[in-house]
């Protein structure tokens, strides 16, 4: 079989060599591309003869996998799948697995520094440090004792639940599913949003996710809360979030995705708004998530092999 690694991944050259090693005695070509390419028919020219690739969230659509008539399974070293076409997969029972759990820690942890940074204005700071200012008026606020929201009690969600524990924080939560955890409140949507100081998202995108926070939703949170997005960018309505921000119906927000992947368009709605964080999409990127991310993606490579799937998400 061939097995093609269609972008860096994070991964050095002598792992790389270990991996096609490996592979080779099996009887199996590993190929792997050094650099990024995101163009359809660069990527339908490296998949070429493929039976099976690697990606992060490159989008995959219809005629990449037309192309490809030998693909039988997309291992991706990413946690949502919303990029890949499922659809075109399934029709030609392509087994998508994705890398859950890689990136728990690093979005987790940015969660809580975008919530940090939120409230004790460290940007702000720097930059009145830098320009010759002092504190003058300058007040920040504690985390400590506040309630945060989370909606979507998955790996992430609970994780960031965890952390704001350490801060004494009261932890709400809504999930789609039922779940009874200790220490967390579950509670309706609508309830969350009005008694939260800090509302975190973390559901993945589905069409019931799309738009779950618009003008509706903003109007609900207190006026001064803050809202953080490290999920998916269309999760929540840009437009509205401006409008809610420049009238003070909420004091501030932290976002680290978008309704596409940066760099965004110079006239962006966002680039307007007071009290806003914005970050490049880099929630998941640390050494330690891509290390992760590498042996999961590979494994689920080799229990497939095996006749043993796992993280399917057909």
């Amino acid at each position: 079989m061939k097995f093609v690694i269609l972008e860096p991944l994070g991964i050095s050259f002598s792992k790389f060599e270990k991996l096609r090693a490996e592979f080779a005695l099996l009887g199996h070509e590993l190929v792997f591309y050094t650099d990024r390419n995101e163009e359809e028919d660069e990527l339908i020219k490296r998949a070429e003869g493929a039976d099976a690739v690697v990606l992060s969230n490159i989008p995959v659509r219809k005629a990449f996998i037309d192309a490809c008539p030998n693909l039988t399974m997309i291992s991706v070293a990413f946690t949502g799948v919303d990029h890949i076409d499922m659809n075109a997969c399934n029709k030609r029972d392509i087994l998508v697995s994705n890398a859950a759990g890689f990136s728990t820690e690093s979005v987790a942890e940015l969660t809580i520094g975008m919530i940090l940074s939120l409230y004790r204005k460290i940007g702000a700071g720097d930059s009145i440090t830098r320009f010759g200012g002092n504190r003058g008026n300058f007040l920040g606020t504690e985390l400590n004792g506040k309630t945060i929201g989370i909606i979507g009690a998955g790996a992430i969600g609970l994780r960031v639940a965890e952390m704001a524990k350490v801060f004494n924080c009261k932890v709400i939560a809504y999930s789609r599913s039922e779940k009874t955890l200790e220490g967390i409140q579950f509670v309706d949507k609508e309830y969350l949003l009005r008694e939260s100081d800090i509302v975190s998202l973390h559901v993945p995108l589905t069409p019931e996710t799309k738009r779950l926070i618009g003008e509706k939703e903003l109007k609900l949170m207190k006026s001064s809360a803050i809202l953080i997005n490290t999920a998916r960018g269309s999760i929540l309505d840009s437009d509205a979030l401006c409008n809610a921000l420049e009238k003070g119906e909420i004091a501030g927000a932290a976002l680290d995705v978008y309704d596409k992947e940066p760099p965004l368009e110079k006239d962006h709605v966002l680039f307007s708004a007071p009290n806003l964080i914005l970050l490049p999409h880099i929630a998941y990127a640390t050494n330690e998530s891509f290390d992760k991310r590498v042996d999961i993606v590979m494994e689920n490579i080799r229990l497939w092999l095996q006749g043993k799937p796992r993280n399917i998400m057909n």
